[in-house]
């Protein structure tokens, strides 16, 4: 019996965009590292424990969350954390 599957693209994009990844930096000391919380379950607490190891390397750590996991980061939080952070971690949890 064979079977065929069908997957849907839910971007509607004809042509996938291609973006060249950013050099990664050398060390993360003296960097400035947002940790974004997108409002799931624990998440805090992956994040809490990520931002100590990062304090720890010497970085300094700026916590961010998110109203909502349902939904994208509103437009001014983005500006916020790409003004004020070098890195950004994003914390998923359950």
């Amino acid at each position: 019996m064979t079977e065929s599957t069908v997957l849907l693209d839910p971007t509607a994009e004809l042509v996938p965009s291609h973006r060249k990844r950013l050099p990664r930096p050398k060390t993360i000391k003296d960097k400035t590292i947002g940790l974004l919380d997108i409002s799931k379950a624990r998440g805090n607490i992956f994040l809490d424990q990520i931002g100590a190891q990062l304090k720890a390397a010497g970085a300094t750590v700026n916590r961010y969350k998110k109203p909502t996991f349902a939904r994208v980061a509103p437009t001014e939080l983005k500006q916020k954390i790409a003004t004020e952070c070098d890195l950004v971690v994003e914390g998923l949890a359950d």
